[in-house]
């Protein structure tokens, strides 16, 4: 399948319809090659990024994640409770030796990562929803991944609050430089006022060292717990542009209100205080937008676009890309692409929509980005450059 994007200039349309240059009106001519002129000059002609979309294997049921391994071929989480190893040949494995996971509302397997010193030390890590459906919550199991077989696996975590529903998990993972590993959680839908307690770990963003240790925030006693950041709803998206050494994170809102935050320890990011959207029932869960000692928004959607995963992209195949965040949209069934400058999003597009499906993971893997498909007939997509 090839796609091809067509760049708008401005707000001028021109249109080839196979007309001679000696058939159209002088003037006309003249207009368009200065609109394209000043265009260029001004920096606002861009050359259209051209790709080809290259499926590496379908047939996934229902996929949330995927992570590249060093020495070819992939992991790839299924939410039924499977992780998958799928060999450079496409041969692939259910592989042994991982959790039991509660398969209900939302829950299920969610991401998986590689440590950073991965070529090392093997180890992995998955996220997770455990526990029943009225007493649960996400968890991560770290384990060695070596001669394509789980070995040591153990639970290293588990979100202290017990949820009373299967839904808003959070459970998107990301090691920072300094090696600790960030984990979100979500509010548990039911539980949203917990989301501003310092006493629960519901709505919030955990830090820990890669044993599982606390490495967040230091209690009245001072000593280190595992929150890093509150007011959260249910956060799927951790992004690290290394140029600036910015956090972006995504979130749900309820019914609109989408957001992404740049994301600092200590801050509280306002959830259920402060919100862009209203309740399902069209009731507000907040009459605010902002209020002083939470942290505003880098960007916001209203109406929802369901964002799934996300990430930075800061490679050289795709130069006119460079400085944005990839950022699935379920409800229309794209991937949205922010344009930062300054920390600010300058353009908004719409791609990769030719899939005609949603999009349940972004990847960045050195230049190359990937796709997941979110369906019971998923597949994993590499996004390849025809320049």
């Amino acid at each position: 399948m090839t796609a091809r994007n067509i760049p708008v200039l401005a707000s001028l349309s021109i249109r080839h319809d196979a007309v001679s240059a000696t058939q159209t009106p002088p003037h006309r001519l003249w207009f368009a090659a200065l609109i394209i002129s000043l265009l260029a000059t001004t920096g606002q002609l861009v050359q259209a990024e051209e790709y080809r979309l290259v499926t590496v294997a379908d047939e996934l049921q229902w996929p949330w994640s995927v992570a590249k391994l060093p020495e070819g071929g992939f992991l790839i989480t299924e939410r039924e409770g499977r992780l998958i190893h799928l060999e450079d040949s496409g041969e692939r494995h259910v592989l042994e030796g991982t959790p039991e996971t509660l398969f209900a509302g939302q829950g299920g397997y969610f991401d998986v990562l590689l440590h950073p010193e991965f070529a090392e030390n093997s180890l992995i890590y998955l996220s997770y929803a455990e526990g029943q459906e009225a007493a649960n919550g996400t968890a991560i199991f770290r384990a060695e991944f070596r001669g394509g077989k789980i070995l040591n696996g153990k639970r290293i975590l588990r979100v202290a609050q017990d949820k009373t529903t299967p839904q808003h998990y959070g459970a998107k993972m990301m090691f920072l430089e300094d090696q600790t590993l960030l984990v979100t959680t979500g509010d548990g839908f039911e539980h949203r006022e917990e989301a501003q307690s310092q006493d629960s770990e519901l709505g919030k963003v955990l830090r820990i060292y890669d044993d599982g240790s606390p490495a967040g925030l230091l209690d009245a006693e001072g000593e280190p717990q595992r929150i890093w950041t509150l007011g959260h709803r249910n956060p799927q998206g951790l992004a690290f542009d290394a140029s600036s050494g910015t956090i972006y994170l995504h979130e749900h809102g309820p019914r609109g209100g989408d957001e992404i935050n740049r994301l600092e320890g200590g801050n509280n990011y306002g959830w259920p205080a402060v919100t862009h959207g209203v309740d399902y029932s069209g009731a507000y869960v907040s009459p605010f937008k902002a209020a002083p000692g939470f942290e505003d928004p880098v960007w916001t959607w209203v109406p929802s676009i369901a964002p799934s995963g996300m990430a930075w992209y800061g490679g050289g195949s795709f130069p006119t890309w460079r400085n944005s965040l990839f950022v699935g949209a379920l409800v229309d069934q794209e991937v949205r692409r922010l344009e930062l400058r300054d920390g600010k999003v300058v353009k908004e597009d719409a791609l990769f929509s030719e899939l005609e499906t949603r999009i349940r993971d972004v990847r960045v893997f050195g230049d190359e980005i990937y796709l997941l498909t979110d369906s019971e007939q998923g597949a994993l997509i590499r996004v390849q450059s025809v320049r």
